[in-house]
């Protein structure tokens, strides 16, 4: 696991970020700088939320690694290559998790079940940490099940793009997200909505939960 992070002074809330699928378009297991493209409206969904105040972190299940597709440095590159395409939109990240294991790996080292793996909360807990975010108030925005339950493990709220990438739809109390959306940008809404609606309760004493941009979804 690796991660790229800024200095912080204070607990901070997040925006937890799938990587494939969500914040670049889905090609699986591409390191290939070339073929990385921010996924529609992913500029403007990242700087919606870091106006709000959201430190933005990637968690990623990298398993290509265990698998031998590619290795850590091909990974580092491709890291690099999505930061000057989020740079190009006035985005900054403030930490890139991932996670290179699988129980089927080929790799001995990184081919086993870990405590990491979305959908379990570890790299959410370890970013938690290590950045100093209140993950009772940091959300996860992702594309398959798996991310909804590894950020509810972590006692995160999440929305789910529904967008096609989940297909064997395993459902469970943990996998049950808090909101839906259509792109990014949609999912960055309905947060900073949520987030106004919460803070407008908190300051005339009122239950945010009551009533809640996200109650419908």
């Amino acid at each position: 696991m690796q991660h790229e992070a800024s200095d912080r002074t204070a607990f901070r809330r997040a925006v937890f970020l799938d990587k494939d699928g969500t914040l670049v378009e889905n090609v699986p297991y591409n390191v290939e700088p070339s073929a990385i493209q921010l996924t529609r409206n992913a500029g403007r969904a990242l700087r919606r939320l870091a106006d709000e105040g959201y430190a933005l972190i990637v968690i990623s299940n990298q398993p290509g690694i265990a698998q031998q597709r590619f290795d850590f440095a091909s990974l580092e590159r491709a890291r690099v290559h999505l930061a000057g395409l989020l740079a190009s939109e006035g985005v900054h990240l403030d930490g890139f998790y991932f996670c290179p294991h699988h129980p089927d790996g080929s790799w001995a080292e990184y081919a086993y079940r870990c405590a990491c793996r979305k959908p379990m909360p570890g790299l959410f807990l370890r970013a938690a940490r290590e950045l100093e975010i209140d993950l009772s108030a940091s959300w996860m925005i992702g594309d398959i099940l798996d991310d909804i339950e590894a950020a509810r493990r972590a006692g995160c709220r999440a929305v789910l793009l529904d967008i096609g990438n989940e297909t064997e739809w395993l459902v469970g109390e943990l996998r049950v997200p808090h909101g839906r959306a259509s792109d990014l940008d949609q999912a960055a809404r309905l947060i900073c909505d949520e987030g106004r609606e919460e803070n407008r309760c908190a300051q005339c004493g009122q239950d945010p939960h009551a009533q809640s941009a996200l109650g419908a979804a």
